[in-house]
């Protein structure tokens, strides 16, 4: 098996428009898919690139995550309110070794339908920053991860950063179901952010994942919560199972799919009240 640790962004794309690579990012889904079997094609490690490592404040606004920062990186990193979500997401990938390894793009890139980050991702508004040889893109996360183990990546093309955009004043949440704490694939999860003014909820996202074949935004509950009473218990009544009409989980062994949609109400009336308890917490 072949291995090339590239030191640049240049000589990484170089490799990779040579054709016959798979690219690495921290290696927590590689190598066990691998199964003790040496991989079938040539390996190309990012983690050695610095300009796709760190967190940094974008200039006109908003943040930049390198692609190959990761989970325990994010998890310390001095983040704003909007990011609690995302960094309580950070802290159950899995085990402690895991979360020093694994990395944002990998996690995106891997495209399960209970990948951890992307709920939270989602309600950011996250887009992701590619690049080849012919140069660079932006896609929305939402058109990024397009099925079960899919993205929208090209020949050629790797992530190279996760852009926030400015979300003053935002407070977020996330819960996840298992069998049990930690080192456990999600039955389901959530992840809510919301913006309040003047008592009101001004702007709600709402993800759920592990429910779908991809995460989702849920656009009909995010309509109705905006302009309600920024009020913990009234806001999580809110939530009925019409809102969640656009999941469509599946019965495996760890969850049948009638449990997994009760599950993912909960989980998102529990987000939803504790985004919304932040968000007293910062007017206070």
């Amino acid at each position: 098996m072949a291995y090339h640790a590239p030191t640049t962004l240049d000589a990484a794309l170089a490799a990779l428009g040579a054709g016959g690579v798979s690219v690495l990012a921290g290696g927590t889904d590689v190598y066990p898919a691998l199964a003790g079997q040496g991989a079938r094609t040539a390996l190309v490690d990012l983690t050695r690139i610095a300009e796709l490592r760190g967190i940094a404040p974008r200039a006109g606004g908003g943040w930049r995550l390198g692609a190959t920062t990761t989970w325990a990186e994010i998890a310390a990193a001095p983040l704003p309110p909007a990011f609690a979500a995302l960094q309580q997401a950070a802290r159950e990938v899995g085990a402690r070794q895991i979360q020093n390894a694994g990395t944002i793009a990998g996690n995106l890139c891997n495209a399960s339908p209970a990948a951890d980050g992307v709920p939270p991702l989602l309600v950011l508004d996250a887009r992701v920053e590619l690049a080849s040889a012919a140069g660079k893109r932006v896609l929305a996360l939402g058109d990024f991860i397009t099925g079960v183990r899919r993205t929208a990546l090209r020949p050629g093309e790797i992530v190279t950063a996760v852009l926030i955009p400015p979300l003053p004043g935002a407070t977020s949440a996330f819960a996840k179901l298992g069998a049990r704490r930690y080192l456990v694939i999600s039955i389901a999860m959530a992840a809510a952010l919301v913006e309040v003014a003047e008592g009101r909820i001004a702007r709600a996202r709402i993800a759920v994942g592990a429910c779908s074949p991809v995460a989702l935004r849920l656009g009909a509950l995010e309509k109705a919560l905006q302009g309600r009473r920024a009020d913990r218990l009234s806001a999580a009544r809110l939530v009925t199972p019409a809102h969640l009409d656009a999941l469509s989980p599946i019965d495996d062994v760890r969850a049948d799919a009638a449990y997994r949609r009760e599950a993912a109400g909960e989980l998102v009336r529990r987000v939803l009240s504790q985004a919304l308890g932040g968000a007293e917490a910062d007017d206070a």
